[in-house]
C-alpha cells in the first residue's frame, strides 16, 4: 500500500507519547565536595545509604542533609546521624520523585523536581537527578528562553530541546546530560504559570524526525546571518544533515562582538573549528570566542577578534526565530525554515518507525 505524505502526518500525529525519564548531571562545573540537600516546605525526602533510610521532612525539624566525600565513600549527616556508603539515593515517600534544594554552600542553590543520586568521583561529588522528559525540557526552555521571547519561539525551541534528549545520549558516563552547554544548558524547572512551562506543555511529546528517526536537533543564541553546518565548524556529520539556510534578522542585526587574546592563546585556536574554540572558552570564560565567525588582526602583541554570533551556528538561531515568530510565524514554520527536510511528529511513532 502506498502511503501518501498527508497519510504518514496523520498517523504520526496521532500516535501515543512514550513517557521517558533523563538522568542528568548537575553542579559538574563547580567538581563539589560538599553538598546540602533539603526538602520544600510541604514534602518529605526519604535518604537511602547502606540499605538504611532518613526522612527529611520540614515539620519534623530534621530538613537538612549534609553530603561530603569520604574518600572513596560518600558521608552523610542528618543531625546526629552519619551514614557512610558508596551512594546516597533520594526519592519521595512513594518512591517516587520528590521537590527538593540542593546547594553547594556560597555558590549555586537550586530547587529540582526527580530523584536524586549522589556517588565519589575523582575526589569529587557526581550529584544526577533523574527527572520527567517534559521536566527536563522545561528546565531547559527557561534557562534559553527570555521574558520577551514569543510563544511560538519557545514552542520551536521546547521541541528542538526534547528532540536532542531523546536522541542525544551517549555523551557521558555516569548519567545522560550534563547541565552545561555541553549538552544543554539546564537550569531549575520553571512553573506551571511560566511561559516557557506553556510552551512545553503545548508541544508536549512533540520531536523532530529525519526520515522517520528522532536526531538530536542542535540550537544556537544567534547565527551570523546563515546557520552553519557540522562541517564548516570541523564537527562530524550528524543523523539528520544540517542545512545552511539563511536568517533574515541576523543578517540585519548582527550580534556583534570583539575579544582580545594573547598570541599564546590565539596559537591554540584554530578558524572554523567548534572544539579548540571550546577550549579556549572553558578556560578563559564563555565572551572569549563567542561564536564561529570572526575575522582577527594583530596588535601589537596580541590578537583582536571581531565577530558576529552567539554559538556555534548550527541548526535553530533563537534570535531568529524570535524575530520569525513577532512576525506571525507559528512553531512548525520556525522549525521548517531552519530544519528543511524534517517532520514535526510525536514521540513513540519516530521510535517505532526505525
Amino acid at each position: 500500500m502506498k502511503i501518501t505524505t498527508a497519510f504518514l502526518a496523520l498517523i504520526l500525529a496521532s500516535s501515543p507519547v512514550v513517557a521517558q525519564d533523563v538522568r542528568v548531571g548537575v553542579f559538574g562545573l563547580f567538581h563539589p565536595r560538599q553538598l546540602a540537600l533539603r526538602p520544600l516546605v510541604g514534602s518529605a525526602l526519604v535518604v537511602h545509604v547502606s540499605g538504611e533510610s532518613l526522612v527529611l521532612e520540614e515539620s519534623s525539624g530534621v530538613n537538612i542533609a549534609d553530603i561530603r566525600i569520604g574518600g572513596e565513600k560518600v558521608v552523610l549527616r542528618v543531625g546526629s546521624h552519619i551514614l557512610r556508603g558508596s551512594k546516597i539515593t533520594v526519592t519521595g515517600r512513594n518512591n517516587g520523585p520528590a521537590d527538593f534544594n540542593l546547594a553547594i554552600a556560597g555558590k549555586i542553590t537550586r530547587h529540582y523536581h526527580g530523584t536524586l543520586e549522589v556517588k565519589p568521583d575523582s575526589q569529587a561529588l557526581t550529584a544526577v537527578v533523574t527527572m520527567d522528559l517534559e521536566t527536563a525540557v522545561a528546565s531547559v526552555v527557561a534557562a534559553e528562553g527570555t521574558v520577551d521571547t514569543p510563544p511560538e519561539s519557545l514552542k520551536a525551541l521546547a521541541v528542538a530541546v526534547r528532540s536532542y534528549f531523546v536522541a542525544g545520549k551517549g555523551r557521558h558516563r555516569d548519567f545522560d546530560f550534563c547541565d552545561t552547554t555541553h549538552c544543554q544548558f539546564l537550569r531549575e524547572s520553571p512553573a506551571s504559570s511560566s511561559a516557557a512551562a506553556q510552551a512545553v506543555d503545548a508541544t508536549r511529546g512533540l520531536v523532530l524526525a529525519y526520515q522517520s528517526q528522532t536526531f538530536a536537533a542542535m540550537y544556537t543564541r544567534s547565527c551570523s546571518g546563515r546557520t552553519l553546518t557540522p562541517a564548516e565548524v570541523g564537527l562530524p556529520s550528524a543523523a539528520y544533515p544540517y542545512y545552511s539556510v539563511d536568517c533574515t534578522y541576523c543578517r540585519q542585526h548582527p550580534s556583534s562582538w570583539q575579544s582580545r587574546l594573547s598570541a599564546e592563546d590565539d596559537a591554540t585556536l584554530r578558524r572554523s573549528n567548534e572544539s579548540s574554540r571550546l577550549r579556549l572558552d572553558r578556560r578563559l570564560g564563555w565572551s572569549a570566542v563567542p561564536s564561529n565567525t570572526f575575522v582577527m588582526r594583530k596588535e601589537g602583541e596580541d590578537i583582536v577578534l571581531r565577530g558576529v554570533g552567539q554559538g556555534h551556528g548550527i541548526g535553530l538561531c533563537q534570535a531568529g526565530a524570535k524575530a520569525m515568530a513577532e512576525e506571525g510565524a507559528d512553531f512548525r514554520g520556525i522549525l521548517a525554515h531552519y530544519y528543511p527536510n524534517t517532520v514535526v511528529t510525536k514521540l513513540g511513532r519516530a521510535a517505532r518507525l526505525r
